[in-house]
């Protein structure tokens, strides 16, 4: 089977000839930076610079010798720059971390901060300003502010909220730079192609915290805010459909996060009257439109509201964070693995993947692959982008394994 067949027939809940394979096909199924380059160099490959494609998170590209040599199905379409923040021009050489090379675009501004980090700035002249801060000895950046929390926060009115609407719609520009990107992947490749191009899901005003205490002050708000998102979204999606068509495989929705690692951030009943309301016409125009499948990403314990996704149509869940509370792989497989497949959850990067032996890597992996795999519908990946500091032979040992372990029928 291609790469491409081998990830249909799993979204479809068939069997392939072995397990699909993701690394760095999306910004939640990627590979730090640091442990990017000392994996290249553990194998042996090409030791230069790696291209940054989410300066927040700092993920590197998987290049195609690394796709190869770890049997990769999946490929990234995106817009150029989308989460690096700067467009266009050039690339400059940066090394943000102690002989970790990476390539990043010449109009990135970012600086030291004078006490061993790094600052990343947006605006010019007197507009400039550090925007996001990565602290001496952490490998990320985080927003400025993004924690505080204006108590006499005021959301502005859902009249202003639909005028301000008219930006999120695609335009040409960028439709195009999906349609030739996704075109270029699927002419020079065999692999299943899934895009994140913006303008879909829903959305929010003010800070995560402030939104939060809205959603519970006055939920009506926010099921209005969310429909006019769902109006954008829709007429969105028949824009890619008409720019992109088949040249793609999966559509990334939202990269919302429902749950914390004991419980949902959100009580299942605000789920199914606030978000399922946006989320479900979505999942629904995709199935009932297109060839594409319905990609979405949530972290966290989401056990009592995973039943509610799959009854609306999602047909991926990613990471599938089995280290959650009530998120045990067995129970999931048994109670939605007939209707949607499982995107990850195939090596917990919290413990074994970073801190373990190979040896106990590829013992883990293999049960996760002989609990999710049988029937399809699993696309093996860790539960989460691979962090700094993980072994590279234990990221060896897991991708080894999935191949091993996963030719079917699952013993």
């Amino acid at each position: 089977m291609t790469s491409r067949e081998r990830v249909i027939a799993a979204l479809e809940h068939r069997e392939p000839d072995r397990v699909p394979i993701d690394l760095g096909a999306s910004i939640v199924t990627g590979i730090h930076c640091e442990a990017l380059v000392r994996l290249r160099r553990r194998l042996g490959l090409a030791d230069r610079p790696v291209r940054i494609y989410d300066v927040v998170q700092m993920l590197g590209e998987v290049d195609m010798d690394l796709v190869e040599r770890l049997h990769l199905d999946v490929l990234r379409v995106d817009l150029p720059g989308a989460c690096v923040g700067a467009h266009g021009g050039g690339e400059k050489l940066w090394e943000p971390f102690p002989d970790i090379p990476v390539l990043v675009p010449e109009s990135l501004d970012v600086e030291p901060d004078g006490e061993g980090g790094w600052l990343y700035f947006r605006g010019v002249g007197d507009d400039r300003r550090a925007t996001m801060s990565m602290p001496r000895s952490s490998f990320y950046f985080d927003t400025v502010g993004y924690g505080e929390w204006d108590r006499d926060f005021t959301p502005p009115p859902l009249e202003r909220i639909r005028e301000m609407s008219a930006s999120w719609h695609l335009y040409e520009p960028s439709l195009e730079a999906l349609a030739q990107r996704a075109r270029q992947l699927r002419a020079d490749t065999d692999k299943a192609l899934l895009m994140t191009s913006g303008g879909l899901g829903m959305c929010y005003v003010g800070r995560l915290t402030e939104f939060l205490c809205l959603l519970a002050e006055d939920p009506v708000y926010v099921h209005d805010l969310f429909q006019i998102a769902t109006e954008v979204a829709l007429s969105n999606l028949q824009k890619l459909w008409d720019a992109v068509g088949e040249d793609v495989d999966l559509v990334w929705i939202t990269g919302l996060d429902f749950g914390s690692q004991r419980c949902e951030l959100i009580s299942p009943k605000t789920f199914r009257e606030v978000y399922l309301p946006a989320l479900a016409p979505q999942y629904r125009w995709i199935r009932e439109n297109t060839t594409w499948f319905s990609f979405e990403h949530s972290c966290g314990s989401i056990a009592n509201i995973v039943r509610d996704m799959a009854e609306a149509g999602l047909d991926a869940l990613n990471p599938v964070q089995t280290t959650a509370a009530g998120m045990d792989p067995a129970w999931l497989k048994q109670t939605v693995g007939d209707r949607m497949t499982f995107w990850g959850g195939g090596v917990q990067t919290q413990d074994f993947l970073q801190f373990g032996t190979p040896e106990e890597v590829a013992t883990h992996v293999a049960e996760r692959v002989r609990i999710l795999a049988p029937g399809g519908g699993f696309v093996f990946c860790a539960d989460h982008n691979i962090q700094p500091n993980t072994p590279p032979e234990n990221v060896i040992a897991a991708y080894q394994t999935a191949i091993e372990v996963g030719q079917y029928p699952i013993v």
